[in-house]
């Protein structure tokens, strides 16, 4: 689980290098970065992500981007094909966010799992 979680927190560094143009990639830095952030943490650092305090600011980073990816989540009719996720933003950042919700997930089950032993 350390080698995906080194995965997932390298797969999520481009997410954060393309928003430099986006008018509004301040908030999408922050919205990737924060998982981005835990699986590194779990990856190189799992010692710091273990107690009480960093469980508790796991859980609310996790119920934030599970919120935010109800929100954001495309109406567009057949957002995941190429053609339409490429020329609809909504689609592109619904979809940014599904996998978001998917590497915290992974990441607080590994942290959750390496908790209970």
């Amino acid at each position: 689980m350390k080698y995906l979680n080194i995965l997932l927190f390298l797969m999520m560094i481009p997410f954060l290098g393309v928003q430099y143009n986006d008018p509004d990639g301040p908030m999408w830095i922050l919205i990737y970065g924060v998982p981005t952030v835990w699986a590194g943490l779990a990856a190189f650092r799992l010692d710091r992500v273990l107690s009480n305090d960093a469980s508790a600011a796991l859980s609310i980073s996790v119920a934030v981007i599970l919120v935010l990816t109800g929100f954001y989540w495309p109406n567009t009719p057949n957002f995941w094909e190429k053609d339409v996720w490429w020329t609809t933003e909504t689609a592109r950042e619904g979809m940014g966010m599904m996998i978001s919700s998917f590497v915290i997930l992974v990441t607080t089950f590994y942290i959750w799992s390496v908790r209970k032993n």
